[in-house]
């Protein structure tokens, strides 16, 4: 598992997000303060508060490189 903050701080960057993420069958949890939720979920993502930096845990192992790629445009 890997730990990566990213921002999404439009409307526009979640839906490009949860669009990414869900090529992969990989487990995304986004963890904000005391609250976990489902990275693929738009409805879970916008209960967060998106003014902040938000962890992203990856449960990956074999395709990580991938995926870190993919997320570029989110970390910060």
């Amino acid at each position: 598992m890997k730990t990566v903050q990213i921002s999404l701080n439009s409307i526009d960057k979640v839906k490009a997000f949860v669009n990414d993420i869900t090529k992969f069958d990989n487990d995304f949890d986004l963890v904000s303060g005391r609250y976990v939720i489902d990275a693929k979920s738009i409805m879970g993502i916008f209960s967060l508060d998106l003014s902040k930096p938000i962890d992203l845990s990856i449960h990956a192992e074999d395709n990580l490189d991938e995926i870190l790629e993919l997320l570029k445009p989110y970390m910060i």
